[in-house]
């Protein structure tokens, strides 16, 4: 059996859409197992050893109908016997209609049966730790007569990239002897990053008294406001800031991470893959973001998130404000103990 799974977005959802193949191995351990994707996000499955093939879709090359047309061509064209659609939007429903499949599985949207072969209805509640961002993705396997069961996102690292992280943290100065905290400092859009007055204070939090390193998570063009965020904090946090030290790549940084003591900071990419490593996670969540269908394996301990209606009884899932206005309400002061508490379990525990 030849399978596809669909899932063309960003590196957090196709990390934890990726553990559809370990489920489906084990109940096809002879199948084909194909991950179409777009090309950016490879890095963050490269080398499951559950997936066969990756097809590689590249959006900034193929635009327009000519693209689709092309994709679509690429798709038909290795014959799936079922193609799993966990993006569920209409270019990959298109996708699946003209793939020839003989079975097509997505979610259920008002046009959805007539384009996918079997559909499937979201549950409303979450059912375990996975919470709804997993559970949903092995929900797509129910038409393949596959039971349900918890499986934790993993991102498999080869002992060279760790080797080169290794030697390149040395190099710099990184004592790894002493813990070492990547701070997601800035979120991938300014209603998803905490403000940076507020964001410079939760790092004052963990450098005060504290004999540690800290490394800095944000993509070249943030460089200038990652640097607005350090400028803010004070000097002592500042003399443990290894600003310029930077991950060269994506499988770099995830290397780099495996390293580290803890990731804290805005939810992401990098929150899941940090997850996906066993690091522990102090995770600050945006207010429009549904903190209880992202905040997976959250134990209160090891992998622990804050979302302002943790403190804050407003409605703001009917967003009548801003993200602006609710960060602003959003202290660090509110969830200083609980920040502090992680320091010490997960950072200073040594």
């Amino acid at each position: 059996m030849k399978i596809a799974v669909i899932q063309p977005k960003m590196i957090g959802d196709v990390l934890i859409t990726s553990v559809i193949f370990e489920v489906l191995k084990e109940k096809y351990p002879n199948s084909q197992l194909h991950y179409i994707i777009n090309s950016n996000t490879l890095p963050v499955v490269l080398n499951n050893p559950y997936i066969d093939e990756y097809i590689l879709l590249n959006p900034e090359k193929e635009k327009g109908f000519k693209g689709f047309f092309s994709q679509t061509k690429r798709i038909k064209k290795q014959k799936y016997d079922v193609i799993i659609d966990s993006y569920g939007k209409l270019k990959t429903a298109f996708f699946c209609f003209f793939s020839s499949a003989n079975k097509t599985i997505s979610f259920h949207k008002w046009y959805s049966n007539a384009l996918y072969t079997d559909t499937v209805i979201r549950t409303k509640h979450s059912i375990s730790t996975a919470t709804k961002a997993i559970e949903h993705r092995l929900q797509l396997l129910e038409p393949l007569g596959v039971d349900f069961k918890v499986i934790k996102p993993t991102i498999y690292l080869s002992h060279e990239e760790l080797n080169l992280a290794k030697d390149k943290l040395i190099s710099n100065g990184i004592n790894l002897s002493k813990p070492l905290v990547m701070i997601s400092v800035v979120g991938s859009s300014m209603d998803k990053t905490y403000p940076y007055k507020f964001m410079a204070n939760c790092i004052d939090m963990i450098s005060k008294d504290n004999d540690l390193q800290l490394l800095f998570n944000y993509i070249p063009n943030q460089k200038e406001d990652a640097k607005k965020i350090f400028d803010l904090c004070t000097p002592e946090a500042q003399n443990k800031i290894l600003f310029d030290f930077y991950a060269s790549s994506l499988r770099d940084f995830m290397a780099i991470t495996h390293f580290c003591s803890a990731l804290i900071g805005n939810e992401g990419g990098a929150t899941n893959i940090a997850k996906a490593l066993n690091i522990p996670t102090f995770t600050i969540f945006s207010p429009f973001i549904l903190k209880n269908d992202w905040n997976m394996f959250e134990n209160g301990d090891t992998n622990v998130s804050v979302h302002i209606s943790d403190f804050i009884d407003e409605e703001i899932s009917k967003k009548k404000n801003t993200s602006a206005y609710y960060y602003s309400l959003f202290k660090p002061l509110l969830f200083e103990n609980k920040l502090n508490i992680f320091i010490k379990n997960n950072i200073l525990k040594s």
